[in-house]
């Protein structure tokens, strides 16, 4: 498949899933629309595209992991999960029900998911931690850091909100990323300037994320996270850096998809019959 061709086809995906992921929502009457939709073009690129995984062997070793850090916006990696065949797409008509797999917040209980979500700020630790693990280590009292005796056996990459990036374990995980040379790992910052009660930059601004990043000694690009070349090029480059780990700063927009909420608060937001159409019509084929 060219180029251009697989760009539409991922993009294609990813109206799909926002489609898919309104009636998710619905199961609960609420959701995370706004996180969700923000994050659509990189949560397809990275399942559809970008990693080597089986839905066949959901715990396959050698799998790429997918860290979901603002594990609240599962709604639109649960469509994903199900468009990929991890599970019926059926069951996403049991979202947030009692008992089942799906449940409000990223848990490991449901196939194709490599971590439990719940407070924020935590997924970029749990994904250093699973990135050195696809290491095998030997070390040199004469070297501050490990020194790689093989070829990792596996891809990382986690999603992280902008604004859990206020939480200071993001940055001690982004410390311990570079010092280990953790070039296995990739971030992905979904940087669509809105956490749960306001605006980022008004309720701790961080300044700029890519410079922070870079401070840290990680590789940095920032691309326009809604713009499927983008993410694509971007996810590439990450397989091309040697020795250190990599975050893409995705710039994307807050509710993506639904004219009406695009830019807004929408982070958890009422889900009515009248939306549900109104999404259909904006995000057909």
């Amino acid at each position: 498949m060219g180029d251009a061709m697989l760009v539409k086809a991922l993009e294609a995906t990813a109206r799909k899933l926002r489609r898919e992921s309104l009636f998710v929502m619905k199961e609960m009457g609420v959701g995370w629309l706004g996180g969700s939709f923000s994050s659509a073009d990189v949560v397809t690129a990275l399942l559809f595209y970008r990693m080597r995984h089986d839905p066949q062997k959901p715990r396959w070793p050698e799998r790429d992991r997918l860290i979901i850090s603002k594990g609240h916006s599962c709604e639109i990696v649960y469509a994903a999960l199900a468009e990929a065949g991890y599970f019926p797409r059926e069951e996403l008509k049991t979202y947030s029900h009692p008992g089942a797999r799906l449940q409000t917040h990223v848990n490991t209980r449901t196939p194709g998911i490599d971590y439990s979500g719940g407070s924020l700020g935590l997924g970029l630790s749990f994904a250093v931690g699973s990135a050195a693990g696809a290491y095998v280590h030997a070390t040199d009292a004469n070297l501050a850091a490990p020194v790689r005796r093989y070829a990792a056996k596996f891809r990382v990459y986690c999603v992280v909100g902008d604004g859990e990036c206020n939480e200071g374990q993001v940055w001690e995980a982004a410390a311990n990323a570079s010092h280990y040379r953790l070039d296995n790992l990739t971030a992905i910052i979904d940087h669509n300037h809105f956490q749960s009660t306001g605006m980022v930059e008004k309720k701790m601004n961080m300044l700029s994320l890519a410079d922070k990043f870079r401070s840290f000694g990680w590789e940095v690009r920032e691309i326009d996270g809604n713009r499927m070349s983008d993410v694509v090029a971007a996810l590439d480059w990450t397989g091309t850096v040697e020795g250190k780990p990599q975050a893409i700063i995705a710039q994307t927009v807050k509710g993506k998809g639904l004219p009406a909420y695009e830019n807004t608060n929408c982070h958890f937001v009422k889900i009515t019959d009248e939306m549900i159409t109104i999404g259909q019509e904006a995000l057909k084929d």
